[in-house]
């Protein structure tokens, strides 16, 4: 078996704050190396952080993974933590019994039942281990999608949402699969450090645009596009690339080298939607974005290249269930 060595430089000032992953057996190393490396590009940016890797492991073992190789320089899982540490509990693979069945899963849950830090965050699977632990008791929580319904079995006080991408709830964490685990940590690096922290380090890793908590785990970055034509792609790509923007269809239209027609006919047999609705759920989340940074309804609708507050809320009600003012009340609350 192959080993990979987990360190990675970070601050050892007394002064930076500990973030810990913990590794269950069969780790998918994506849940791992995706929010990891967000939080070692955010310390390469100032972020006083320092990492550490831990697992249910002897000293000198590897901790291991679903794709069969083992990580070196990981720890055993500390006797005790700084009341500000951040424990973040990696995904791993198989059913949600192996996880919680295994040895090594045992052994995390009865560490967890015993920490004194008050902030954890999961990622994927790694809520069922908080959720046996009990540190999901009375919060609103999520899991990957294939695992809700188990989630709500292991934790039966905790409130388990559906289709998230992540939520939080008074300190603690939870998130989908593995590109829910990076919006997480971003989320995560925006808190400890600043949004514009967090934004930069999104740049860095090509993330095109952070999610939010309580936003659905299906993007509208990624809706509409599960077809297979070039052309609707192109236009698609130009629209998010630049959701601010008008866009007369006669200019969209230039980017599938077809006219007009063809393009209102072409998107929506592609995409299932108009291209005005395309656009428009864009725009909405970009203004979806700002309020949950806490801007104010009209700085919102400015960001989303909207004329006015009036008028994000005129194409809120059409698209959305809530209303701009809900939304950024949440964010408050």
């Amino acid at each position: 078996m192959g080993a990979l060595h987990a360190s990675a430089p970070s601050p050892t000032s007394s002064q930076a704050l500990e973030v810990w992953f913990v590794l269950p057996p069969a780790l998918i190393l994506l849940d791992l190396a995706g929010a990891a490396d967000a939080f070692r590009i955010a310390t390469a940016m100032g972020l006083p952080v320092r990492l550490r890797y831990a697992a249910p492991l002897a000293p000198g073992e590897m901790a291991p993974t679903a794709l069969g190789v083992g990580l070196a320089g990981v720890e055993p899982l500390p006797r005790d933590l700084p009341g500000n540490a951040l424990v973040i509990l990696c995904g791993a693979t198989g059913s949600g019994e192996s996880v919680l069945g295994s040895a090594g899963g045992r052994a995390i849950v009865a560490w967890l039942r015993r920490l004194g830090v008050r902030r954890v965050a999961c990622i994927c699977s790694g809520a069922l281990l908080a959720g046996v632990a009990g540190w999901l008791d009375g919060r609103e929580c999520t899991t990957h999608h294939s695992l809700v319904e188990q989630l709500r079995r292991v934790a039966p006080k905790a409130l388990v949402l559906d289709s998230r991408v992540f939520v939080e709830d008074n300190g603690v964490y939870t998130s989908a699969g593995i590109t829910a685990g990076i919006d997480l940590a971003l989320h995560l690096i925006g808190e400890l450090g600043s949004p514009r922290l967090a934004a930069a380090v999104a740049r860095e890793m090509a993330v095109y645009l952070r999610r939010a908590p309580g936003d659905p785990a299906l993007s509208p970055w990624l809706e509409g596009r599960n077809h297979m034509d070039a052309r609707i792609h192109r236009v698609q790509d130009a629209l998010s690339r630049a959701p601010a923007e008008d866009w007369p269809l006669a200019r969209l239209a230039g980017f599938g080298h077809m006219s007009v027609r063809s393009l209102t006919r072409h998107f929506r047999e592609a995409s299932g939607m108009s291209v005005n609705a395309y656009h428009a759920r864009l725009r909405l989340a970009l203004a979806r974005q700002a309020l949950a940074n806490g801007e104010t309804v009209e700085s919102a609708a400015e960001r989303a290249g909207l004329g006015s507050a009036r008028q994000l809320r005129r194409l809120w009600a059409i698209h959305a269930p809530d209303s701009p003012a809900a939304a950024r009340r949440r964010k408050e609350a």
